[in-house]
């Protein structure tokens, strides 16, 4: 019986990446691929450079291929609801139907930061974990997904909660440091007041850290004091391809 495979792609404020996944061990099977976001990031465009690395992807393994898309907004029903780092025209599209539309293809439509949740709960850090996983990734702003027992609840948004009167994003979200040139330990300091009070609302059972800066988890995750055991993602940059590839066909 042949290996399944699928297209995972990517679309994040700077750049489209795109490969074709193994969905039995969460391998790229296919050169990662990724052209850059349209200055803007307005539908029309992004469609026109998604419609480009998906071409080469199928020119390499044909165009019958499952294809999963994440993206950074609230997806619920194959329609965007916000817009972070793109253009605002995206808000309230049926963004679902214009790619499958485009493409002449079924598209699963996924938010970026649940697609690295299931990544990592299917292929990495939170594999066979028991109750209520929460990923987050640090980076321009806060992501996360919830994950219960390895089932994906979406759109939780945990960046956009409200702590000590402004955003939890503004002041814990990876810009945030580099904003306010702050060192490890400063912003440690506000990522304890962050996990600190998720954990208190949501009592998780593992707490996975994503995001670009996790590769240098051991500058700041040692210095967090909590019950929940915290952890690096395994994926990072690879993590929303695996995830939408996977969700195409789950």
């Amino acid at each position: 019986m042949a290996t399944q495979h699928a297209i995972g792609i990517d679309i994040g404020g700077t750049g489209i990446k795109g490969a074709v996944v193994d969905l039995g061990t969460g391998q790229l099977v296919s050169n990662r691929r990724k052209v850059a976001t349209p200055e803007g990031g307005r539908p029309a465009d992004i469609l026109t450079a998604t419609g480009e690395l998906l071409a080469g992807l199928s020119d390499e393994f044909g165009d019958e291929l499952p294809i999963g898309l994440c993206f950074p907004a609230i997806v619920k029903h194959g329609r965007t609801l916000s817009a972070a780092n793109i253009s605002k025209e995206w808000i309230g599209l049926p963004a679902e139907q214009l790619f499958e539309d485009a493409f002449g293809r079924e598209i699963h439509f996924i938010n970026d930061a649940d697609a690295a949740g299931y990544a990592e709960a299917r292929y990495g850090a939170a594999v066979g974990a028991e109750g209520l996983v929460i990923l987050t990734t640090l980076g321009t702003g806060i992501g996360s997904a919830f994950l219960y027992e390895g089932v994906l609840m979406p759109n939780t948004e945990l960046g956009h909660i409200e702590l000590d009167g402004r955003e939890a994003e503004k002041s814990a979200a990876y810009s945030a440091m580099e904003r306010d040139s702050l060192d490890w330990p400063e912003w440690a300091a506000r990522l304890q007041r962050f996990y600190s009070h998720v954990e208190f609302i949501f009592s998780p059972d593992l707490f996975v850290v994503g995001g670009g800066v996790s590769k240098h988890h051991a500058q700041f995750l040692p210095m967090l004091d909590l019950k929940t055991p915290i952890v690096p993602a395994v994926h990072r940059n690879n993590a929303g391809i695996l995830g939408a590839a996977s969700l195409a066909v789950h």
